[in-house]
């Protein structure tokens, strides 16, 4: 007589059920997912020419939306690195102007919030229409060229905010500046920001389990506050340095509520009077497609992380990722996907189901509810670090590797993509990537 099969465990469902059984695994988890979350919404959101507060709005409402809408168990949902320069890009053209005009730079957020709802009603209309098959047929080289086009931008204008100095320009202009912002960085705030990028790149080499159990960009908060309390950033004042003069103040960093539960006081609504333009439209699309397609990429590279290799239903995502973005955009929030970082962060921690994704949701909600003033501490040097170490994830001689592996052909669509995003725009760029595919393909037959 045979022996019986061992009895296949089953595979963890994000229902009553599941919450009941895996509660305890996805809280731990989502509760480490929001420890890296923190900083980088708000990070992202600065970086977008947006409130910081906007991308804790964004993983808010995404975490908890998200985890009733969409039926991706180990996605998290927020804002991304990825939609910096199509967010930037959008108030810039509506006049940002960096601070200089608070009123101007208030009109122009409003109205790229206007946008954000228009874009997020298109992504509801792609997951009620299953338009989840496109992400199947788009040239996966010209995103990952796109990619890491953002990334190379995203270093050139956060190195200046993590040397503490003051630059514009386009993204090859500003690495051209690069050792001249050395030579005139601000010492104090570069001590913090080069402090706080060492770590970013060293603690992934740390071998002890437990400590590799604190994330990194945790561990340079660790290091921030104290240094920008010590050196009393919360106090403008000026100093001398090696014959020059530097300031320090608040403007190093994070504006965040001055009370309790003032959060809610940052709630912006759009201004829609932009939609009768058609340079807004242009970014409607742009948000749409491009958030569209890398959030699905992000869902389809977690469904093979997954150790339960469940597939997400991507026009449900798609679905949840508009209905969220529409919210998102209605109360002030930037741009959500499924993000792949804090999802693949979500899976090392021992997630099981799309509850996780709620919890990292509630204590994001906590913290900035409750402790705002401890958030003002934050510097953005220290900020501007962890979206430099994401840009070099982004365009990192790894993915080149990547690609090589992949064929000789796909490295010279995913060169000639970042270098087209680079010259010129996102949009003719990614053009331009898809011309070059469409030429190789021709060339052979």
């Amino acid at each position: 007589m045979g022996e019986a099969n061992p009895q296949i465990p089953p595979v963890p469902r994000g229902n009553l059920a599941g919450l009941a059984k895996y509660w305890k695994s996805d809280l731990v988890s989502g509760f480490l997912v929001f420890l890296i979350a923190l900083p980088l919404c708000l990070g992202i959101a600065l970086a977008c020419g947006y409130p910081a507060i906007a991308g804790i709005f964004t993983a808010i409402i995404g975490g908890i939306l998200a985890t009733f809408v969409s039926d991706s168990e180990l996605t998290i949902k927020g804002p991304a690195a990825g939609l910096i320069v199509i967010a930037i890009g959008a108030v810039q053209d509506f006049g940002f102007t960096f601070g200089a005009d608070p009123v101007a730079d208030m009109h122009a957020y409003r109205l790229a919030l206007g946008v954000g709802v228009a874009a997020g009603i298109i992504q509801v209309l792609f997951g009620l229409f299953r338009a989840g098959i496109v992400g199947e047929f788009f040239p996966t080289s010209v995103i990952h060229g796109m990619l890491a086009a953002i990334g190379v931008i995203i270093i050139a204008k956060q190195l200046p905010v993590v040397l503490g100095v003051s630059a514009k320009g386009e993204p090859l202009e500003l690495l051209w500046k690069i050792p001249e912002n050395i030579l005139h960085m601000n010492p104090v705030i570069g001590l913090i920001g080069i402090s706080c990028l060492l770590i970013m790149f060293l603690w992934p080499l740390v071998k002890n389990k437990h400590l590799k159990m604190i994330p990194a960009p945790m561990v340079v908060l660790g290091l921030a506050i104290p240094l920008g309390m010590f050196f009393q950033l919360t106090t403008d004042r000026s100093y001398q340095f090696n014959g020059q003069t530097h300031e320090l103040g608040e403007q190093f960093l994070v504006q965040m509520p001055d009370r309790v539960f003032g959060m809610f006081d940052e709630i912006t609504f759009p201004d829609f009077s932009g939609l009768a333009t058609a340079v807004a439209w242009k970014w409607v699309m742009m948000f749409a497609l491009i958030g569209t397609l890398e959030s699905m990429l992000s869902a389809k590279a977690v469904d093979t992380l997954d150790p339960y290799r469940r597939k997400t239903n991507l026009d449900r995502d798609n679905l949840a990722v508009g209905l969220g973005n529409t919210l998102c955009s209605f109360v002030g929030g930037l741009p959500m996907i499924s993000e792949i970082v804090r999802s693949k962060a979500n899976i090392d921690n021992g997630a099981k189901t799309r509850f996780a994704d709620l919890f990292h949701a509630l204590f994001l909600l906590l913290c900035v509810a409750l402790i705002p003033t401890v958030l003002h501490l934050i510097p953005l040097a220290a900020l501007g670090a962890m979206l430099v170490f994401t840009g070099y994830r982004l365009a990192s001689p790894k993915e080149f590797r990547h690609v090589l592996k992949v064929g000789r052909e796909q490295l010279v669509i995913f060169v000639s993509t970042m270098v087209a995003v680079l010259a010129t725009d996102l949009l003719i760029g990614i053009a331009i990537g898809i011309v070059v595919k469409f030429g190789i393909h021709i060339i052979h037959g």
